[in-house]
């Protein structure tokens, strides 16, 4: 049985794929050698295949990396808002290493938060690159169709009794009670 998507024909993307660029640079360090970076998305995928190299110069390789699909949700929208008002709109892109010097773009977010904590974890290169206009605009399309404002309540606790505590009787006894 099939059910319906909830996305209608007029309404704004959930979906769509970016185009990602990595560069490789030169360090100057005793550690490593190099380092890979993600330094910018498409707003489109090229008719290039992944890991094309794109720039070569004495300090650095370009490369396009890949396409990947980034998924935008509907309780997320007070998320996308605050990445477009930042007064610098990025998406997360993190790499994974899967060989020696081999890697795969392994998640692309638009989500503030979200890219914040895939930059906690260890093993990933994480770096917010700018935000493209047009998928600017995707995003800002897509928080007008699908945001809903959230009032905070805050709750009140409930003031303790510190002598219902005392009062309390586990139905427990101590060693050396009678």
């Amino acid at each position: 049985m099939e059910t319906a998507s909830p996305v209608s024909a007029g309404s704004p993307e959930h979906r769509f794929a970016v185009g990602i660029i990595v560069v490789r640079r030169k360090l100057k360090g005793i550690w490593a050698s190099h380092a890979w970076l993600p330094v910018a998305a498409l707003p489109a995928i090229p008719a290039t295949a992944p890991w094309t190299r794109l720039a070569v110069s004495e300090e650095e390789e370009t490369f396009y990396a890949g396409a990947y699909e980034v998924a935008l949700h509907p309780s997320e929208t007070s998320h996308y808002r605050d990445n477009l008002v930042s007064g610098r709109p990025s998406l997360w892109v993190a790499l994974r290493q899967v060989a020696e010097d081999s890697y795969e773009v392994a998640a692309v977010t638009a989500d503030p938060y979200e890219g914040e904590s895939m930059a906690e974890g260890i093993g990933e290169v994480v770096e917010a690159v700018p935000m493209p206009a047009e998928i600017q605009a995707k995003l800002a399309q897509f928080f007008e169709a699908f945001h809903v404002e959230r009032v905070f309540h805050k709750r009140k606790r409930d003031r303790a009794d510190p002598e219902a505590l005392a009062r309390q009787d586990t139905g427990r006894r101590r060693k050396g009670d009678t």
